[in-house]
This record gives structure tokens, sequence and C-alpha cells, in this order.
């Protein structure tokens, strides 16, 4: 019984990369301390590594939440960056604030000519920087472990002073009634004076984040001129959207709607 339970936390954790122990418990059908029991020899010859609460495999171990990340939906993201990297000009201005959305746009802009992209992410700036005669201003301040992006006074002062064509956020939360949210507090003003940046200002992001409650405002649905995500919104949100005046686009479809 004991090597075939361990097979079942091997396989489990090759499914999902990291389970927490109550999990584990729950599906094994069995207690807390007979999955730590278990858990313990598969730790110590290095099969699983032991977190807070948790056991995941070595190699995901290393992987950034914001790696992570960059796996969900990874298409439907793709969809959506490549709808709008084609709205955008060789030569326009641009202001891309964190996530994983904004992070697939900007590899879709690779075929763009001398853009002007203001960014707090070290991972899009990286991206853009020193090709095709882009010009890269990155935000400063101490940048996140999680994200390698920059946050707070420092990092917003600095994008005020610019005026871009584009100003593009990724969110974490979209509600029909509160409108985009995020679960921080430093991300969502941050994204808050982005979209003020911009003479277009849009919010992309997939369609798992309908219906969402995040933390923190960023704005309501009139503070922002497009959305574009990958599916149809449910109704609530599609109805809220028309009535604050924002387009919504469709990756995929052939126009927006």
């Amino acid at each position: 019984m004991h090597s075939k339970r361990h097979g079942e936390i091997l396989r489990l954790l090759h499914e999902e990369g990291t389970v927490t122990i109550a999990s584990l418990a729950d599906r094994l059908g069995v207690s807390l301390e007979t999955v730590r029991r278990d858990v313990k020899p598969l730790t110590s010859d290095g099969s699983i590594l032991k977190m807070h609460g948790a056991v995941g495999l070595p190699s995901m171990a290393g992987e950034a939440p914001f790696e992570r990340r960059m796996r969900e939906n990874a298409d439907a993201k793709r969809a959506i960056a490549r709808m709008v990297a084609a709205t955008i000009r060789d030569g326009e201005a641009i202001m891309l604030d964190t996530g994983t959305t904004t992070s697939f746009l900007a590899r879709e802009l690779l075929g763009h000519r001398r853009l002007t992209v203001v960014t707090n992410s070290s991972d899009i700036a990286r991206t853009l920087a020193t090709v095709n005669g882009n010009k890269v201003y990155m935000a400063g301040g101490e940048l996140r472990s999680d994200s390698g992006a920059a946050f707070g006074v420092s990092a917003i002062e600095f994008v005020s002073r610019f005026s871009v064509s584009h100003a593009v956020i990724s969110t974490g939360a979209v509600d029909a009634v509160t409108g985009v949210m995020d679960y921080d507090l430093e991300e969502a003003e941050f994204a808050r004076m982005v979209l003020s940046r911009g003479q277009r200002s849009l919010v992309i992001t997939d369609h798992t984040k309908f219906g969402r409650q995040g933390l923190v405002q960023v704005c309501g649905l009139d503070g922002f001129s497009e959305l574009v995500t990958d599916r149809p919104p449910p109704r609530a949100i599609a109805a809220a959207l028309g009535q604050a005046g924002a387009r919504l686009s469709i990756a995929g479809s052939e126009s927006g709607a």
C-alpha cells in the first residue's frame, strides 16, 4: 500500500506541479499524519521538495510564479496579444504594465520597428530593448522577485511624465459592477496611472478573469477605451461595458463587437 501511495503522490505532482499536504490527504483518503509520513522518504531521496504546507517536484520549484502564469491559457493570451499588436504601427509610443498577457504582447511586437516603449516590467524591457531601433524607458524602483517588475511611488512618478498612443494593462479580475480589479495595491495604482497616459487605453485579459473579484479596484468600466479578450464575456459584463462606452474586441473573431 505504501509504495502504491508513493506512486499516486508522484502522479499528482507530475500533473499539477505542487500540491498541498491537506489536498493530498483528502484525495488519497488518509490522515495528514499519514501523508507526512509518506512524503518523508520521497523528500529525503530528493524525488520531491517540501515547501510551506505543500510538496512539489524539484523541476517546478525553480520556476518563478510569473513563468508558471505565462503557461496558463498561453494560447488565449497569444491570440489576444496578436490582435492588439496588429493595431499598433511602427514608430508609435506604447506603455505596458507588467503581466503575462502584456509580456505576450511584447513578444508579438518583435516584428515592429522604432517603437517607443515605457514599462515597469524587466521582462518586457528585455524583450523589446536593443532591437529594431526601439527606444525603451524602464520605470525604476525595487524589482519584485516574482515578476521582475518595479512598483511604488518612483515607478508611478516616472511613467506619469509620458503620453503615449497606446496604454495597455493586463488585469487579475473583471466584474460588471466594480470594473477592473487587481490583487495587489501597488499593481493596481500603477495600472491606473498607465491607463491615464494613453490616447487609447486598453485592458487585455483572457476570459478566466471575468466574474472574479479582486482586492483593489483599478478603475470602473468607464476608465478605459477598449477591452480585448479571447471569448465573449458574461452578459452582465458585456452590457456594462456597452453602457460605459468601452469597445469590446474578441481575439479570434473577425471584428470587435
